[in-house]
């Protein structure tokens, strides 16, 4: 899942404490880089706030658009498109 993709593990339950990817580690587009694009005012919810509701571990990277991969046991997580080499690379890595 990269950028605002892990957005999709939301849809996984209506009740955040009940997420089954509560206690997970994940990364995708970090508040910081939705501000700095200019879209935070006007989005409804930011990713990195909602996977830190369901119960989620988020980590990002120290500086925002650096490349930033968080797996954790069957979940690969890029936090921004920079990312993409990066998690292709070890998901392929990991399926070698």
């Amino acid at each position: 899942l990269l950028c605002h993709a892990p957005a999709a593990v939301l849809a996984a339950s209506d009740d955040p404490a009940s997420s089954p990817f509560a206690g997970y580690t994940m990364t995708g587009f970090s508040n910081d880089e939705e501000e700095q694009v200019g879209l935070a005012a006007n989005a409804p919810w930011l990713l990195e706030d909602k996977l830190v509701e369901l119960g989620a571990n988020y980590s990002k990277a120290a500086e925002p658009w650096s490349s930033h991969v968080v797996v954790d046991r069957n979940v690969y997580t890029g936090q921004n498109p920079q990312s993409s080499e990066e998690l292709a690379k070890r998901i392929v890595s990991d399926l070698g």
